[in-house]
């Protein structure tokens, strides 16, 4: 079953898929907060016959795969920092995403990338993270929010908002070269996408050949089910993902980093 509801059901409808016995792909954010998202997990070790997953479709992507193949073989030489920027503007009251009840703001709808892109390419977890949100008057959600994850080897840095012009880029830094991805996060599917690799001989473009995301997500969480093998990204990736995602608010509230491990 895939859970494409919004943030306030994701968690209630997968447990009750779980019991109906069925699989579940289920959208991001896979919580409101990390302690719901724990709730899935026991729900799922309950029911180890079953599949579940987190739907981040942007992993799945040739252009995701590739960056994270050459940053692991050294392409880039040693990671030392990440910076990603995630934008829209959309100011309806109307618009779930502007609904704080509903899970609403720009870290559960856009920042979750943010933080996720930069665990996957770190494959690691943040020691601690700092973080400054803007909330909205009138909605009481977040409309800009920036954040720093310290990994202890390196950093990663992002700005989302839901209240600024359009954009998005990914810019991974090493020590001997970089990559950046023109359209890292909702690339389209008719479109060819493409990344920069830049090091000391040049700058190289990759382009790579139309392809369905979210197509290639469903397949490899059906093949699991088929084969009776892991999901790709196991649930337990979620749960690291909603920590930081909420320590993120705690450390603009406190103005002070606030430790993860």
């Amino acid at each position: 079953m895939y859970i494409p509801l919004p943030n306030q059901h994701h968690v209630p409808w997968a447990i009750k898929a779980l019991e109906a016995g069925k699989h579940v792909l289920c959208e991001k954010p896979i919580a409101l907060t990390a302690k719901e998202a724990q709730q899935l997990v026991k729900a799922a070790a309950k029911k180890p016959q079953l599949k579940v997953m987190e739907a981040f479709m942007y992993r799945f992507h040739p252009q995701w795969q590739y960056a994270k193949k050459l940053v692991k073989e050294g392409g880039i030489g040693d990671l030392k920092t990440i910076h990603s920027f995630f934008s829209y503007y959309n100011d309806d009251p109307n618009n779930i995403r502007n609904q704080k009840d509903a899970g609403g703001g720009g870290m559960m709808d856009i920042g979750c990338y943010c933080v996720s892109l930069s665990r996957f390419i770190f494959d690691g977890e943040p020691k601690r993270v700092f973080g400054k949100v803007e909330l909205d008057p009138q909605f009481k959600v977040d409309q800009l929010a920036s954040g720093m994850l310290d990994f202890s080897n390196g950093t990663a840095t992002f700005t989302c908002s839901t209240q600024l012009t359009p954009y998005q880029r990914v810019n991974i830094f090493g020590t001997t070269g970089g990559i950046e991805i023109e359209i890292p996060f909702n690339a389209p599917a008719d479109v060819a996408t493409k990344l920069w690799v830049h090091s000391k001989s040049g700058r190289k473009e990759v382009v790579f050949d139309v392809v369905n995301q979210y197509t290639i997500q469903a397949d490899l969480f059906s093949q699991s089910i088929l084969n009776n093998t892991d999901v790709p990204t196991p649930l337990q990736d979620a749960v690291e993902n909603m920590k930081v995602i909420e320590a993120i608010f705690e450390s603009s509230n406190k103005e002070n980093w606030v430790q993860l491990s």
